[in-house]
């Protein structure tokens, strides 16, 4: 794979959140596509304190390279003080897959 490709994951309050994040994120050529996971039950250590919510998902597929601006995005438009925001590696794909994504993503 030319570029290094990524799947993006971040956890929202509600599914209104992730949508309007994935829209933005989709408007502005970050990710290809974005898939909105949920309800999910999160368990978690915040401010000294054992909590539990229900949260959804959102799993997109970008580069890289637009993770930073992608990063920017999402803390702009999230609920949080501090938003999920993590990648994983895409280490392999199907050749038609990969470029559809990049068919889809801003070039810089």
């Amino acid at each position: 794979m030319e570029h290094s490709y990524v799947a993006v994951i971040v956890t929202t309050a509600n599914r209104e959140e992730a949508e309007k994040i994935a829209h933005r994120l989709l408007d502005e050529k970050l990710i290809a596509c974005a898939n909105i996971i949920g309800p999910v039950s999160s368990l978690f250590w915040w401010a000294g304190k054992f909590e539990k919510a229900e949260e959804y998902i959102l799993l997109m597929k970008s580069r890289i390279d637009l993770f930073e601006k992608l990063s920017e995005t999402i803390r702009v438009l999230h609920s949080y003080e501090v938003p999920e925001i993590i990648a994983l590696p895409i280490i392999e794909g199907s050749s038609e897959y990969i470029e559809w994504i990049d068919k889809c993503l801003k070039i810089y």
